[in-house]
């Protein structure tokens, strides 16, 4: 009967950062990337053995420039992996010449420590001790398996005791340390008592997983746990788990070896292939649209650049050369309008950009004062800002900004409208889906201002907000703009006449 951890999850704000850590300066293999099971616009990696072997199992779920969390009490707080002993000194070395923070080698319960810090800032442990692969990877001191993780908790008694339940049994006590130990590995209880509780985010070791034999010892364990938070038994397609939290709090996971993830991938391509839940699979092509793309070691790259704005870009198989720069609406982000620009143009390169201002957590490109008042300096900041946005992202991507097309929805279309106004020059192509006027003063342009810009606008019939759009389409008409206005049969909300239209529109460019 197996016991111990099966895997430890993490959160990550950067994948290409991540990518590089655990499959790059690590040398874990990268054995599945899939849509989140929660929520497949989350990108979930696996990192392991040759053979993502329970035991071995690092995962991370992406949250893309994701606010950062905080660890503290009720949560994972390090994992430990285990290397060759010998390898400790190659390790050490290894971490100096790529610059990732290293402290140690030190001396914890006999073995010797190295404490890594990922991308993220998340505590990697080191730890030489002779624990053999079960699949083995290439490089021959690369980690092995899980050595273990540390708890943080206020409620360290009854942390140990719910712990039992899942085949962990007490081990030596080291100050404010409690050990458990399994028959492959550990879990040290710290008693955090009066430190301050953790806060979910990037950065912070989500949850811990622990092996179940099979299916029938996970319903059992449900059935163990009736009085508590656990949930119904999930089917994560390469396991069946349930998740429970102990009574300090800490998120904790049960899930079976089997089938595993060599159940729709060859052992030899493990990894390569992005897959979607299966309950989600009338979505696929969107999500594969959406879910953020990074390389492996080795592979070719698009480097990102830290610019004003948050952004993303997605890369077809076939780009055309073109790009399109994407502006979301209200509540929205940087990926929300790449699958509606995707069936546009299908080998375009997107360029989704992220609003900076904020309105009850909510992303926005500009405040309000309220649904139809809008806070005019913020509205003339945003585009300045914007502007330069534009300008940094050309010189860092080069992109030629006379060639990109704008696409904008709601909020994001209004920014764009305004930014035609302010500034005359930056935007030469548009598609503007339910914008209206936002400009209470908007500059008299010359009208010659904006002559060879082309604008698409498209306005619902039954949007509340389409007696602001005239305003708007007449601003742009007498500074010398190209505009082409259709009234459709829809609310504020997307319809498909939108794509239909837009893409009509782009092909006759």
């Amino acid at each position: 009967m197996p016991t111990g951890i099966h895997h430890v999850t993490g959160i990550t704000r950067r994948v290409q950062a991540n990518v590089d850590f655990y499959a790059g300066f690590l040398g874990l293999r990268l054995v599945k990337r899939t849509g989140g099971f929660e929520d497949a616009e989350q990108l979930h990696l696996f990192y392991g053995d040759a053979l993502g072997s329970p035991g071995s199992l690092v995962t991370f779920l992406v949250w893309e420039d994701g606010a950062p969390g905080r660890v503290g009490h009720g949560q994972v707080a390090e994992i430990a992996l285990a290397v060759p002993p010998e390898s400790i000194g190659d390790w050490l070395t290894r971490a100096m010449t790529a610059r990732v923070p290293v402290e140690g080698p030190l001396r914890e319960r006999g073995e010797t420590v190295l404490r890594l810090k990922d991308p993220d800032g998340v505590t990697v442990k080191l730890v030489g001790v002779d624990l053999p692969a079960t699949a083995p990877l290439p490089d021959p001191i690369a980690p092995t398996r899980l050595r273990g993780a540390t708890i943080l908790t206020e409620q360290p008694q009854a942390t140990r005791d719910f712990l039992a339940r899942f085949g962990y049994r007490p081990g030596a006590a080291e100050g404010a340390v409690q050990r458990m130990e399994s028959d492959t590995d550990t879990v040290d209880i710290r008693d955090a008592t009066g430190f301050f509780p953790g806060i979910p985010g990037t950065g912070i070791l989500d949850h811990v997983a622990f092996r179940a034999p099979d299916a029938d010892a996970v319903r059992r364990m449900r059935l163990e746990l009736k009085d508590t938070d656990a949930t119904t038994v999930h089917d994560r397609k390469y396991f069946l788990s349930l998740y429970v939290r102990e009574p300090a709090g800490t998120l904790l996971e049960y899930a079976t070896d089997a089938p595993g993830f060599t159940l729709d991938e060859a052992p030899e391509h493990l990894g390569e292939t992005l897959f979607v839940p299966p309950h989600d699979a009338a979505r696929a092509d969107d999500l594969r649209v959406i879910l953020p793309q990074f390389a492996l070691p080795g592979e070719e790259r698009s480097p990102m650049r830290e610019l004003h704005f948050i952004h993303r870009f997605h890369r077809p198989e076939s780009p055309d050369g073109s790009t399109i720069v994407l502006l979301h609406g209200t509540g929205g982000n940087e990926s929300d309008l790449m699958p509606l620009a995707h069936r546009m143009a299908p080998n375009a390169t997107l360029l989704g950009v992220r609003g900076r201002s904020t309105e009850e957590g909510i992303n926005r490109w500009f405040r309000r004062h309220d649904a139809v008042t809008y806070d005019q300096d913020d509205i003339r900041a945003e585009t300045e800002a914007f502007a330069g946005f534009i300008d940094e992202a050309a010189r860092a991507y080069a992109l030629d900004p006379g060639a990109l097309t704008y696409l904008g929805y709601s909020n994001g279309a209004n920014l764009l409208g305004a930014a035609m106004q302010l500034h005359p020059g930056l935007i030469g192509r548009a598609v503007l889906l339910r914008a209206v006027q936002v400009l209470e003063e908007p500059p008299a342009l010359d009208a010659q201002a904006l002559a060879g810009s082309r604008v698409l606008m498209l306005t619902g019939a039954r949007d509340p907000f389409a007696r602001m759009a005239p305003a708007l389409e007449r601003a742009l008409r007498d500074g010398g703009a190209a505009l082409e206005a259709r009234v459709i049969e829809a609310g504020h909300e997307l319809q498909p006449e939108d794509l239909t239209l837009a893409a009509g529109w782009l092909a006759h460019d």
